[in-house]
């Protein structure tokens, strides 16, 4: 069985990073028995100046990117869709914020040293994008945080104290100098690139041509 290192940059605030992560799960549930994975996940902030106390969604697209109303009508109707396809739910019903997600970094470092990191992940994911949950407020998020199994009380204490801020900073650094500015990007076996909220086939087939690849650097060796 081939296992793959894969290494994914992304913000818990970024809906595509969702999308590529349930459609890579898909692709490795149709390749159970021949590959698996190894995966961890490094921070990205979309938007590292945002204020703790967040901003409306709508208004910061809006102004950030310089939608019509029509357009983000648009973008909220396609990103429905891909989440449907990919077997995740966004809700556009109640209030949406985007907020400063260091914090966030913060604890799926910790998540990853006590072996819950994807969980916590997608632990966030859904509290923002389907719950609406406003993960800036202290309690809502330790909430999300003790469901997923890790101690609330560790957490309270990390969120209160500069613990992991500066580990979340170098992986940011490193990642920039590697050039990555978008997210998600998949890194697999520290060597091949995706980006983007990719569909299941597409990293199914990259998935096989790096086996492939890696098979005949072999060979040669």
């Amino acid at each position: 069985m081939k296992n793959f290192k894969i290494d994914i940059v992304s913000d818990v605030m970024c809906p595509w990073c969702v999308v590529g992560y349930k459609n890579l799960e898909t692709a490795l549930e149709q390749l159970k028995g021949e590959m698996s994975a190894d995966i961890t996940w490094h921070p990205f902030e979309l938007n590292p100046d945002m204020p703790i106390e967040g901003q409306d969604l709508n208004e910061h697209l809006m102004q950030k990117y310089n939608l019509s109303e029509e357009q983000g009508d648009e973008n909220r109707k396609n990103m429905f869709e891909a989440g449907q396809r990919a077997g995740f739910t966004f809700n556009f019903d109640g209030k949406r914020i985007m907020i400063n997600s260091f914090d966030l970094h913060r604890l799926l470092m910790w998540a990853r040293e006590e072996g819950k990191q994807t969980e916590l992940k997608l632990a966030f994911f859904e509290a923002h994008f389907t719950d609406l949950k406003y993960l800036n407020q202290e309690e809502a998020l330790l909430d999300v945080v003790e469901n997923v199994g890790l101690d609330k009380e560790t957490a309270r204490g990390i969120l209160h104290s500069d613990k992991y801020v500066q580990d979340v900073r170098q992986e940011q650094d490193n990642f920039k100098q590697m050039g990555i500015t978008s997210v998600p990007t998949f890194i697999i076996n520290d060597k091949y690139a995706l980006t983007g909220g990719q569909p299941s086939d597409s990293f199914i087939q990259a998935l096989k041509q790096i086996s492939e690849e890696e098979a005949k650097q072999d060979a040669c060796e």
